[in-house]
């Protein structure tokens, strides 16, 4: 009997700086097999990013023709700019039984947790270990202005307030402890019976062959 799974769709959140998008890089490394959900967004490319690799860069027009004919699985505004996960290479994804992992805020994570694919969502916050450390890991990233690192700031406490709405909530106080929780996570969900298919009709083989025994 061939035992696929369902694949999960593995959301992790954070506000900017918690390290999510640090740790989502570490569990493609992990597991190969995993997809990465590229978002299409609005906002112009930074420096090194990839059309098609790191974001699918689109016109505010484009967006929202996308986001009208129904192709978002979800989408938000953040910082002026819009996200959003196209819907299609997700789908196929998950009919294939592999995961699907995204880096979206907690609009996006609500919005997906109520969207046809629910049943396949395993969602993850990751939290700073302080306030202070946050602000120090914007700062040191260097790739924001000063305004805008303040804009981040302001937006964090709002972001964090949404952490009872996820499956798992984890302290990044420690990246590498971080990872390797994260890690047990998301093998513990894999094997849970309801993303297992196949069993039923493995516990039916089961229960004719016993009901045949002489």
């Amino acid at each position: 009997m061939t035992q696929t799974r369902r694949g999960l769709l593995i959301i992790l959140s954070s506000p900017s700086g918690a390290g999510k998008s640090t740790l989502a890089k570490r569990l493609m490394t992990w597991d190969t097999s995993l997809r990465f959900s590229v978002s299409a967004t609005t906002r112009a490319p930074r420096d090194g990013e990839v059309d098609g690799k790191d974001y699918y860069f689109s016109s505010v027009e484009q967006f929202q023709k996308s986001v009208a004919d129904g192709e978002m699985l979800e989408h938000a505004r953040v910082f002026g700019n819009y996200y959003g996960s196209p819907v299609a290479p997700v789908q196929a994804a998950i009919e294939e039984g592999r995961d699907v992992l995204f880096d979206i805020d907690w609009q996006g994570a609500q919005q997906i947790s109520k969207s046809a694919l629910q049943d396949n969502v395993l969602s993850i916050f990751i939290l700073p270990p302080s306030i202070k450390e946050l602000h120090n890991r914007l700062v040191s990233r260097g790739k924001d202005a000063e305004d805008v690192i303040e804009a981040r700031m302001q937006k964090s406490w709002d972001e964090i307030s949404h952490w009872d709405g996820y499956d798992y909530v984890l302290v990044n106080d420690d990246l590498d402890a971080t990872e390797q929780r994260l890690k047990t996570i998301i093998e513990a969900e894999r094997m849970r019976s309801a993303q297992q298919p196949w069993l039923l009709d493995f516990v039916r083989g089961l229960q004719t062959e016993f009901e045949e025994q002489p």
